[in-house]
Order: C-alpha cells, then structure tokens, then sequence
C-alpha cells in the first residue's frame, strides 16, 4: 500500500519546518526531506516522487533556481514553491517558464497545502496517462502501417502472378474465351493493382521524411506523361514549363501529385470527345513553382467540388473505375511540402488543377 501513496520531497533549509511538514502529512502522503538543493538532487537519484516542494528562500540555490535546473531531467513531478516573502517577479517568471506548478505562501496553511498537493496529484495522473497513450498510439499507428505496406507489397506478387498467366493464356492457340472473361479477369486484377499501388503512395508520403533536390520540371513532366500516354493515344498532352530559375522540392511527393493528377484527366475523358487534350504548365519563380493541369473531360459537379480531397470519395456522375483516394493522396502530400492546390470545373466541360510549392532553393540561400 506504501508504494501506491502519493510521494513527496520537500526541501527547506529550516529543518524546524520540515519535521512540521512531516508531522502535519506523515500519515496522509510518503514524505522525503532535504536541507539543501544539493541534498535533493541527491535523493532524486534513487527515488521517483510525484511532488517536489521546495523553499524559495535558501542558501546557495533558491527553490526557482533548483526547479530551473531539473526541469529537463525530471520534467515529470509536480513543483510546488514555498515561499515565506513576496517576490513576486520571480515567482511569475517561474510560472511562466512552467518552472512551477503553483506556489503557497508560508507559515503555510495545512488544508490549503493538502489541497493543493491532491491537485498537483491529479496532473500528474493525467499527464502520465496521456504520455502512455501517445506512446500506444505511435506503437499501433507504426504497427498498421507496416502492416498496410508489407500486405501490399505481397498481395502485388500473386496479382502479378495472374496478369502474367492471362498473358500466357492468349499466347496458347487451343485456350478459347468467348465470353471474354479474361478480359473481365484482367481489368479486376488491373483495378485492384492500382488500388494496392495508391495504398503503398499513401504509406510512403506518411512514412518517409521529406527531402529537396534540385528539380528540372521539364524531365519530370515528361516521365509523368510517358506513363499515361499509352492509356489514351488519342490525347493531346501540352507541355509549357518556364523555368528560368532554380528549383528545389521534394522528388518522390512531386511526383505522386502529378501522377495522380494527370492519371485522373486521362481517366475521365469524354468517352466520345473528338479532341481530347491535357494542358501541363509550370511557372518557377524565385519563391515558388505554380502548377497548372486541365483537361477537357466530363468535369466534376460543383456540390461535389468541396469533398474531393476526401479520402475515399467519389463522384456518383462518372462509372469510371476509381479506389478515392487520388485526390486525397495529393492533398497529403502537398500538406508536407508546405504546398496548396485549388480546383476549377464545369461539368461537362473539364478541369483545372492548380498547384503552388515553395521552392527550397531560396530558403537554402
């Protein structure tokens, strides 16, 4: 029972006043003395309490100079000031500094002080028990996500594994498909791939830390678009990069934003358009990148507009295959880098992205 009492150490260089304080709450708290700041740090070593009473008044190290000089050590026990004058300045600047909890003026009152020690008590609970569950949050949020980015990772090998069957089947004459269910086969499991691959986007902009290397978007807007131009040859990709200057960002979330940007305007063309297009334009300044991409496809409706970035939302005015996430990923990732994205549509006629990072090239100059 001992160890489950509310423990306390008291230091005051009048040692009349700490028999007083052990007399007064010996049967209500376990109770530690000391004459001196140095005789404290001493018995602090070998001893967790909960409370540390110190006076003010005292030779060689003043209770707020003592409270100063373990804060960072022991940040957890409650400090409490006793003092037996009126300095009111360095009492202030104490609490300010969150030296002190609070301070009671002596000869001290007994049920003021055990009213304030309880109180001290019940932050101390609380900040013990919110520390526990920040550390069990961060155990089972690093848990999921390894969880998440190792089962995507190995559910991508089987998916493979079937692709490439699909692939062997159609190369073997005497296997016959009529009903076209290997295409039904194959469009499940490409649709489930670019799920898993948005998933492992989505751990990895979470995950990893950001890094700034220098970026020539010409080279960077090129590789986006040789990816997705042989999903629609139809298209008409326009590129427009005026970068005079230089440009340093993060690589790896750049890329996941324009991925999966110019993916969506590819995906959601008109399925009849005569012309469709895809406008690319990037503008460097000293101070930031501006980055537009429109399209001229079915357009989002405007009372969706404000829940697109939404993980997992997706517009019901389109049957194109989508996992919801895109948008949201790009959101997340601009978040990081310190970027904002706004958007313009009209149904039926296109959309318009546009883009603005801050160039880390200044910021390193």
């Amino acid at each position: 029972m001992k160890n489950s009492r509310i423990r306390i150490l008291y230091i005051d260089d009048e040692v009349h006043n700490l028999n007083a304080f052990r007399a007064s709450f010996r049967r209500s708290y376990e109770i530690y003395t000391a004459t001196s700041a140095l005789e404290g740090r001493q018995l602090l070593k070998g001893i967790d309490v909960h409370i540390i009473i110190a006076d003010q008044k005292m030779p060689v190290t003043t209770g707020v100079e003592f409270f100063h000089d373990i804060k960072n050590v022991l940040p957890e026990p409650i400090r409490i000031l006793l003092t037996g004058y009126t300095d009111v300045e360095d009492i202030i600047d104490a609490i300010n500094k969150g030296h002190i909890y609070s301070y009671i003026k002596k000869p001290w009152d007994e049920h003021e002080l055990h009213r304030t020690i309880n109180n001290a008590y019940e932050i101390y609970n609380a900040r013990k028990q919110l520390k526990e569950k920040i550390v069990e949050l961060e155990k089972t949020n690093d848990e999921l996500n390894r969880f998440i980015y190792s089962t995507s990772h190995d559910l991508r090998s089987p998916l493979m594994s079937v692709l490439g069957i699909i692939n062997l089947s159609r190369l073997d004459n005497t296997v016959t498909d009529p009903m076209g269910y290997m295409d039904m086969i194959e469009s499940c499991v490409v649709k489930l791939d670019g799920f898993i691959q948005k998933i492992i986007e989505y751990y990895r902009n979470s995950r990893l830390d950001v890094e700034y290397e220098k970026i020539d978007f010409a080279l960077l807007l090129k590789d986006c678009t040789d990816t997705f131009k042989h999903q629609n040859t139809s298209i008409d990709f326009h590129v427009d990069v005026d970068q005079p200057f230089d440009f340093k960002g993060d690589t790896f979330r750049i890329s996941v934003i324009l991925n999966n940007l110019i993916s969506n305007a590819v995906k959601y063309q008109k399925p009849d358009a005569q012309s469709p297009k895809v406008n690319l334009g990037v503008k460097v300044e000293p101070h930031k990148a501006t980055i537009r991409i429109e399209d001229n496809g079915i357009g989002i409706l405007s009372e969706h507009l404000n829940n697109i970035f939404k993980m997992f939302f997706r517009s019901k005015n389109n049957n194109k295959p989508g996992s919801g996430i895109g948008l949201y990923i790009v959101k997340e990732a601009l978040t990081k880098i310190g970027g904002t994205i706004s958007v313009d549509s009209q149904y039926g006629e296109g959309t318009q992205f546009e883009i603005t990072i801050p160039n880390r090239n200044e910021f390193d100059s």
